[in-house]
């Protein structure tokens, strides 16, 4: 059997592997159920690729991020191993081709998005395969109380049957003591074998700081630092404003965003790897499955909605292991934005009733019945028939799913948005000029409002369609116009969204929710936010422990160089100052304060400032103008 040192050398030319990967590649040759605990830029993805080509056999990757998937198998076909991905919004044609590669063929990776597990197609195909491997990425998506519960995840314990001659691995960069608990009871892993690498990122220096001007101390400390950068914001809008700031003064920068085609991302991708550019401003939908290892900043302008997509989103700076700096930069307005948006993603249980109730009345369900069929949603007819609002029905869609009432297709989960990337007076100033753009732009302001100059609003362009007179394709058309004119940004849903009822029609007022169960999950992320606005605005403790401490690490020592330990040695340095001229001052006393003279003629500090330090702690004592050593002490 070929060796995973020999592996890594054919495929990837390295010579030797990171920390644990070797022992996490063993216990899965081993056919050890396992489950790994690595960092961002641990490599991952190495720990289920070398085993997955030394066994005979298939493995199949489930991952949610579609990008992901598709870097990976782009990644592993360059190195002439032959992988494949299947995820929504695929032709069934294709899915079929691609399902038969693994059956007949030589296909080895097999990326699959957790919703297509359980079609019949994968499932009947699945059964003829060989599969050697199961490998579930992002592990932490199975869980309720993860950062990132997908619903779709609790199908894996189901499909595993079908592949029953498979080990496990399971792997995530972001756990909680909590979350490692509840990803091995849902997987019901048989013994496994734990590996945990340390969250601590020695190379790391982590900054946090209030400000009223972030995008002019951005510029300031990009100059300041050089060298390959990450800024992250909140909104697609945002990184083109802030890439537009950056090159005004000088520096390379562009922006990056899903909203983007596939070329047009790959293209400013590829620009920032290279080094053509130094700056990528961009979504968090930047930077899974990039490997570049020189990034020597990142910058977030934005409070990240919990620490564990913070830790991620640091940990692509310095995978090199040279010195890197880490910088965010907030104002209350993020503060208030991270509460508003906590509240938009739990919708009153009435909501969630009446939600429940207008699906199965859209949908003709009778009272007992059994849905046992997909049923294509179209969003727009369906709250226009029942007077619902687009927001509050997306949220309320997505707690019916996490209920494990209906479920949703990846596409309803990524519906269509919109823009506008130039403000109200300049699109008053176009529509002068095009009147064409005119009657669109209006459209699309009197139904959605203000909220478009804003932030990437969810629309219908069936909705569109109607306001505006014309067809679907017609409103598609221009909305990719508005964003090649860089007057709109514009994210078109791909595929059609369906919907399906997991078990029988309830009746409405006694839908089976878990109240106490939402209320939990509500506590929870509300208690995530906080701790994210603690961990930004507090002043007290060492960054990198704060992160270890949350992970679970116990013993954690300070790092010695986030901001917060700066601040803390350069106190102490005072002290220590003070404290020696202290002793040069105690040679003379008792004396008159007036007759007390200091000679080192190096030290920033005056005599008062020594006094006091010696006096507030009691260790010498000012009485009738006479200092004098406390007897006491």
């Amino acid at each position: 059997m070929t060796s995973p040192k020999e592996i890594l050398q054919k495929y990837w030319q390295y010579d030797s592997f990171r920390p644990l990967q070797s022992e996490i590649i063993s216990s899965v040759l081993e056919k050890k159920d396992t489950l790994a605990l690595m960092p961002t830029g641990g490599g991952k993805s190495l720990c289920f690729q070398v085993p997955g080509l030394i066994l005979d056999g298939v493995t199949i990757v489930i991952t949610p991020l579609i990008a992901l998937m598709k870097d990976q198998v782009y990644q592993l076909k360059e190195r002439n191993i032959r992988a494949a991905a299947i995820f929504s919004g695929m032709h069934k044609s294709d899915i079929d081709r691609t399902l038969d590669n693994f059956v007949l063929g030589d296909y080895k990776f097999l990326y699959v998005s957790p919703e297509r597990l359980l079609t019949e197609m994968m499932i009947e195909r699945t059964k003829r395969m060989n599969v050697s491997l199961l490998v579930i990425d992002e592990a932490h998506c199975i869980s309720k109380w993860g950062h990132d519960f997908r619903p779709s995840y609790l199908k894996i314990n189901t499909f595993k049957q079908y592949c029953p001659k498979a080990s496990i691995i399971a792997l995530t960069a972001t756990a909680t003591k909590e979350t490692q608990k509840d990803i091995l009871a849902q997987l019901k892993l048989k013994r496994p074998e734990v590996f945990k690498m340390s969250f601590k990122r020695s190379n790391l220096a982590i900054y946090s700081s209030e400000s009223s001007s972030k995008n002019l101390e951005l510029a300031d400390l990009i100059n300041k630092v050089r060298g390959s950068s990450i800024v992250y914001c909140k909104t697609r809008k945002d990184t083109q404003e802030v890439a537009h700031f950056l090159k005004n003064c000088g520096l390379s920068a562009d922006f990056y965003h899903a909203g983007l085609s596939n070329e047009l991302r790959f293209k400013k991708q590829e620009d920032w790897i290279k080094n053509k550019i130094q700056i990528i401003v961009s979504t968090n939908a930047f930077g899974m499955g990039i490997d570049k290892s020189d990034v020597r900043s990142v910058f977030h302008l934005h409070i990240p909605e919990n620490m564990e997509s913070y830790y991620q989103e640091i940990g692509r700076a310095g995978r090199d292991g040279a010195d890197s700096s880490v910088f965010l930069l907030y104002n209350n307005q993020d503060i208030e934005k991270l509460k508003f948006n906590l509240e938009q993603a739990f919708p009153p249980i009435e909501l969630l009733v009446k939600l429940y109730q207008s699906l199965c009345n859209f949908y003709k369900l009778a009272y007992g019945s059994i849905p046992e069929q997909y049923y294509e949603f179209d969003s727009y007819h369906f709250q226009s028939t029942f007077g619902l609002k687009a927001i509050p029905t997306y949220y309320g869609m997505k707690m019916l799913e996490n209920q494990g009432i209906i479920e949703m297709n990846d596409s309803y989960q990524a519906p269509s948005r919109f823009q506008f990337l130039i403000n109200s007076f300049e699109l008053g100033s176009l529509q002068d000029k095009n009147k064409d753009l005119e009657k669109f732009t209006q459209t699309l302001l009197r139904i959605y409002g203000g909220e478009l100059f804003l932030n990437p609003s969810i629309i219908s362009e069936s909705e569109i369609s109607k306001a505006y007179g014309a067809g679907k394709i017609i409103v598609e058309r221009m909305l990719r116009r508005l964003e090649k004119l860089n007057i709109g940004s514009y994210f078109q849903q791909s595929g059609k969204p369906t919907i399906s009822f997991l078990g029988k029609r309830y009746d409405a007022e006694k839908l089976p929710l878990n109240h106490s169960e939402i209320a939990k999950k509500k506590k929870s992320e509300k208690a995530a936010i906080e701790r994210m606005i603690n961990y930004v605005s507090g002043h007290r403790r060492c960054r990198m422990a704060q992160l270890q401490d949350y992970f679970g690490e116990e013993n954690v020592a300070d790092c010695g160089q986030c901001d917060i330990c700066k601040l803390k040695n350069e106190e102490t340095l005072r002290i220590q100052k003070i404290e020696s001229l202290g002793v040069e001052l105690a040679k003379q006393l008792p004396i008159q304060l007036s007759e007390l003279t200091l000679k080192s003629e190096t030290t920033t500090f005056g005599i008062e400032e020594v006094i006091h330090h010696f006096v507030d702690r009691n260790y010498w004592i000012l009485q009738n103008g006479v200092l004098k050593v406390n007897s006491k002490n």
